[in-house]
């Protein structure tokens, strides 16, 4: 017989949470979706609404939540600059209150609790490809700082309650994801050029255009989330979950011209500060303990994205 768990997804209308909460649902386990719609929305989830085994809660996790669980996925935290900036003393409140809550929900409840943290804890590196066992180059006091230095409290604080209390943690540094239901006005590269082509805008680079970027695809991060979650207790992470193909971001600006036949230019505009010129996960640690790799390639995951932001244009 199949053994129905309760799973908690902070964040679980948010492009990742989404994916997540259908995965988990179809899967056949009774999943609790807490959001406040900074980020997310109703239209990722619309499709789970009806089902008996989905619940969505209106929530914050800056403040405590007192749910039984036998599961904790914490993804809640806006994850593209444009929102993160925003409100940055927001954005490190639900980093870093928001892993202390769940941490605390797990602890309450005895819950196995899975922290989605990011490659921007490796900030500019230094080191390439990343290792998890690089320290990282992080500003503390830049424009990004909110969100990096947030996610590597967020993974201090983890640790500290696994040693402290025993708990059972699992840490993914997340590579750049992409997908549908991504935010059409993220401000994220990828959402960004498609929208771009389809409505024949210019194509904005950021510099020359020659900065890299590993693009993973949604379905395939899922895959390491729940590969992670399946793992004995042996295995806390930190991992690195992405996708290795590295492309400069002017290379992607082309593959999406040519799979929209768009007419749209490519134009520069400055280098964002403290913008990562390098990003390429090692995922020797993923491929050996999860036995998990990305299967899906740029041009194949391009075209299912490409068809989202078609259906919302």
């Amino acid at each position: 017989m199949h053994l129905r768990k309760r799973i908690l997804i902070t964040g679980g209308a948010g492009f990742l949470g989404s994916h997540l909460c259908m995965r988990l649902v179809g899967e056949g386990h009774d999943v609790i979706c807490a959001d406040n719609f900074f980020t997310g929305t109703k239209d990722n989830i619309i499709a789970l609404l009806d089902e008996p085994h989905f619940e969505l809660m209106r929530h914050d996790v800056t403040f405590p939540l007192y749910v039984e669980v036998d599961e904790i996925y914490n993804l809640a935290c806006p994850a593209s600059p444009i929102h993160y900036q925003h409100d940055p003393v927001q954005t490190t409140k639900t980093s870093v209150h928001g892993a202390i809550n769940m941490l605390g929900l797990a602890k309450r409840t005895g819950a196995k609790i899975f922290q989605a943290s990011t490659s921007e804890v490796y900030g500019d590196p230094q080191v390439h490809p990343q290792v998890e066992g690089y320290w990282g180059h992080v500003n503390p006091i830049g424009e990004r700082s909110c969100y990096d230095e947030g996610k590597r409290c967020a993974e201090t604080l983890f640790f500290d309650y696994h040693r402290q209390h025993a708990l059972q943690i699992k840490v993914a540094r997340i590579f750049n994801t992409y997908g549908p239901n991504m935010h059409p006005n993220d401000g994220r590269v990828v959402s960004n050029f498609i929208m771009q082509a389809l409505q024949g805008h210019p194509i904005t680079l950021f510099g020359d255009g020659s900065q890299t970027r590993s693009f993973c695809y949604v379905d395939d991060l899922i895959n390491g989330f729940t590969a992670l979650m399946e793992t004995g207790d042996d295995v806390t992470g930190p991992i690195n979950l992405g996708n290795p193909n590295e492309f400069t971001i002017r290379e992607l600006a082309e593959k999406v011209i040519e799979l929209t036949n768009s007419k749209s230019e490519l134009v520069s505009a400055p280098l964002p500060s403290d913008d990562p010129l390098q990003r390429q996960p090692n995922i020797e640690q993923a491929k050996s303990r999860l036995g998990w790799e990305p299967v899906i390639q740029l041009e194949e995951g391009l075209r299912k994205t490409i068809q989202y932001f078609e259906s919302l244009l």
